[in-house]
């Protein structure tokens, strides 16, 4: 081997010792122990046990259908308002672009237990602030926490809240790499706002959009952090429960590995059949 390529093998082991240790291995080892049954000491090696449960196990099917709600209900609807505030950050007559951008971005770095903390105040039966704007305008108060519509409603708005800027500011970055000339000629033309926004913006942005709309499918079927906070560990009932608490319950809770590290692979197997289902709807047509 050249000494050249020694000395780049050198320069790199450092990082390739961390990714083994740190990344790779924990995913061979996790992999390893969906085989296993943890439940017994010492652990041994029970290739059905932990895949066999999850097929026929009802809890599983229950955060799998929340998961999948959430998913079908509120990606769209935050892709949606993602892109309309996008198109309207981009307004040449909107002033002082930058303090929205940044208001709209600011959710993202705001602290998950401070911001569920507000949310569970804003959301509260007895003085929540939400169910006093519902009284004032004639509506019945919702019982937002003992209620699994209610409470998946919440979990939707939250998440939206959170994560619409942020998805915002990406598509933003998409409309602003689009050439000025494409709408002039379209004024020329006489083309109207809305055909423009249709036609021209949106094709354009389709790229973004899928883009975006992956990173949300991830980060859905991940999702822990609302109903964990908000909804108190995916209640009522487990009406907001998702595979990320399902996992959490089964691997920190009732310390049940190997079932764990199961459900972590299907958690990461429908991630990928479904980002790449949306890969394959948006492809550009030839």
């Amino acid at each position: 081997m050249p000494i050249r390529t020694r000395v780049a093998y050198a320069f790199l082991a450092p990082y390739l010792l961390t990714f083994t240790t740190f990344w790779l291995w924990p995913i061979i080892n996790s992999f390893l122990l969906s085989f296993q049954n943890t439940r017994v000491n010492p652990w041994r090696f029970a290739p059905t046990m932990n895949w066999g449960r999850l097929i026929g196990d009802p809890a599983f099917y229950n955060a799998l259908y929340n998961t999948l709600i959430i998913l079908v209900i509120q990606v769209p609807i935050m892709i949606a308002l993602a892109t309309i505030m996008a198109v309207l950050l981009n307004s040449p007559l909107l002033k002082a672009r930058p303090l929205y951008r940044f208001a709209f971005f600011a959710p993202v770095v705001v602290g998950e237990v401070a911001y569920a903390a507000v949310f569970r105040l804003m959301f509260s039966a007895d003085f929540g602030i939400i169910n006093k704007m519902l009284v004032n305008v004639g509506l019945s108060p919702i019982s937002w926490f003992d209620n699994a519509t209610a409470a998946m409603a919440l979990i939707i708005i939250a998440v939206t809240w959170r994560w619409a800027g942020y998805n915002a500011i990406i598509i933003l970055a998409g409309l602003q790499s689009i050439p000025g000339d494409v709408y002039e000629a379209a004024r020329l033309d006489r083309v109207s706002k809305r055909q423009q926004f249709f036609h021209i913006t949106l094709p354009l942005l389709k790229p973004i959009i899928i883009f975006c709309m992956v990173l949300s499918v991830i980060g859905t079927m991940q999702l822990f952090t609302e109903p964990f906070l908000i909804t108190n560990r995916g209640g009522p009932g487990g009406g907001t429960e998702t595979l990320g608490i399902f996992l959490y319950r089964q691997g920190f809770t009732s310390l049940n590995f190997g079932y764990a590290s199961a459900i972590a692979y299907t958690i990461a197997a429908l991630a990928i059949v479904i980002s790449l289902f949306n890969l394959w709807v948006g492809r550009e047509q030839k």
